[in-house]
């Protein structure tokens, strides 16, 4: 992947130089509002989820998620009158952000669960925004600042001890090393997909990429979703679950990747990562404010340290906010 970097940091240098001097500085805020959003509303439907598979089997609920997103963002796939034809590597990078980032990760996770106690699945999924990092260091060979590095272990400490604070009565050995196994696996997987995706917001929009990585996703969940569907009576679902199950589709499939292939276009893969502590902190804001749940101080605490860490990370450093300067002749 690291071989198609040159262009992208060529691209990135002349949007620095074509930038409005008046403007003094340029930190991407709406890129990190995107971001954020993107994993807040991921963490928000979490409870959603867990609703409808009540209602569908895992398998035949992806199918139709997919396939609800794919008629939604039907416009989507047109080309731009500015874009280029689609590459081979484009495409290959296409499969591979569904394959690892939709299909392989729901599989890891799923099955990562149910061998695994809470409060290991929750540390070792703390760790995606330091995997993101390593993997774009290797990869992108994007550089890495040590306040961002700092930021980073921060992020993954604060939601490390939300999962050892919140889970520690059910920490007991209810874990396989194939469940731990698995559920690094699943890190992987989401870590490559900011990568990856980092990647292909240098070629296309981020709509486009949204309704791409969705067909790829529902070709590849097509044959599971069909063997579940045949057994599956679809009399027995009531009108407001088909209602949640198109919800669920536009949410997960449509408004939170395009938020977040949005945001990865002007922030490095590395930073990104570290906006995956938003999903933990929303879900845990939706379970205060509907569910009526209470949050520890240590809970507390430990989600001031994961926000804290965003903010040293993102934090615009002093060649940041130097006043721009007008290109050399």
């Amino acid at each position: 992947m690291s071989s198609a970097t040159t262009e992208p940091k060529s691209k990135a240098s002349a949007e620095a130089l074509s930038a409005p001097a008046a403007h003094g500085h340029h930190v991407p805020w709406l890129s990190y509002l995107s971001l954020a959003a993107s994993t807040s509303v991921i963490g928000s439907y979490v409870g959603l989820s867990k609703l409808l598979v009540v209602v569908f089997p895992v398998f035949l609920l992806a199918w139709l998620r997919f396939g609800m997103a794919a008629v939604f963002m039907l416009p989507w796939l047109k080309r731009g009158p500015t874009e280029a034809p689609l590459s081979g590597r484009t495409r290959f990078l296409l499969f591979l952000e569904s394959f690892f980032g939709n299909f392989l990760f729901s599989l890891c996770l799923l099955f990562g669960m149910k061998h695994s106690s809470a409060v290991v699945a929750g540390v070792i999924m703390a760790g995606i925004p330091a995997t993101v990092a390593l993997m774009s260091w290797l990869f992108l060979r994007e550089r890495i600042a040590p306040r961002t590095l700092a930021g980073i272990a921060m992020a993954v400490g604060g939601i490390a001890l939300v999962a050892l604070n919140k889970h520690g009565d059910s920490a007991g050995a209810a874990t396989s090393g194939w469940g731990a196994l698995l559920l690094v696996g699943a890190v992987i997987c989401e870590a490559s997909y900011v990568v990856i995706g980092k990647q292909l917001t240098t070629a296309l929009p981020p709509r486009r990429i949204s309704a791409l990585i969705n067909l790829w996703g529902l070709v590849l969940v097509t044959p599971l979703g069909l063997w579940q569907a045949l057994d599956f009576d679809f009399s027995t679902v009531a009108i407001k679950d088909w209602g949640l199950l198109l919800f669920y589709a536009i949410a997960a499939s449509t408004v939170t990747v395009w938020l977040w292939m949005k945001g990865l276009q002007h922030v490095s893969a590395a930073k990104a990562g570290v906006f995956m502590v938003f999903l933990p902190v929303s879900t845990a804001v939706v379970g205060l404010v509907f569910l009526g749940e209470r949050m520890s101080s240590l809970q507390l605490a430990a989600y001031a340290l994961a926000l804290g860490g965003v903010v040293l990370a993102t934090w615009p450093g002093r060649s940041a906010i130097r006043p721009a300067q007008a290109p050399v002749a």
